[in-house]
């Protein structure tokens, strides 16, 4: 079960609204997702996390390019959103997942691939991510929460994230 909100900066602070991932595929569809919902040009931090497996922030600031910090890179790339940003932090082009050479249509029925011979073959081509924190672990430090602090928060992270921005009550408010 995934939860994610934005946290928009206003003159006023932070304005905080949880968002529906369903229609973002990548990197890009979720920076454009934030900067409409900035105020102005201002920063955009977009916290996503997974139950306790893992947590991504995102953060944009106008149109510069989002800077991404995931806690456990390895639990996030076994995830379809955590995926999504390990893939960036790693270079990984998304389009190579749609590359009709990388199918295996063996005739099965229905058109679907044995399962265990499915996994095989992704366990072949999908170089490991380690486990571990990956990405920007400084995208924060200008606004309270710096490098060693986000590398060590563990539980409920988001929520003292949003502590250190001033804004925990707005994230609890759209949790």
């Amino acid at each position: 079960m995934y939860f994610a909100a934005l946290l928009a900066r206003t003159e006023d602070g932070w304005e905080a609204s949880d968002t529906e991932l369903d229609d973002v595929e990548t990197l890009t569809d979720l920076a454009d997702l934030a900067r409409d919902a900035a105020v102005e040009d201002d920063t955009v931090v977009v916290l996503i996390e997974q139950e306790d497996a893992w947590f991504g922030v995102i953060r944009i600031d106008g149109e510069d390019d989002p800077r991404v910090y995931v806690s456990n890179a390895a639990a996030a790339a076994r995830s379809s959103y955590g995926s999504m940003l390990t893939d960036e932090l790693l270079g990984r082009d998304a389009d190579d997942a749609d590359d009709l050479d990388l199918l295996d249509l063996d005739g099965t029925e229905d058109g679907e691939p044995d399962p265990a011979e499915d996994s095989e073959a992704a366990a072949e081509e999908t170089p490991a991510v380690a486990a571990g924190p990956l990405g920007d672990a400084r995208l924060l430090e200008d606004i309270g929460v710096g490098e060693r602090e986000l590398r060590t928060l563990e539980g409920d992270a988001l929520s003292e994230i949003a502590d250190a921005l001033g804004c925990s009550e707005l994230l609890e408010a759209v949790r």
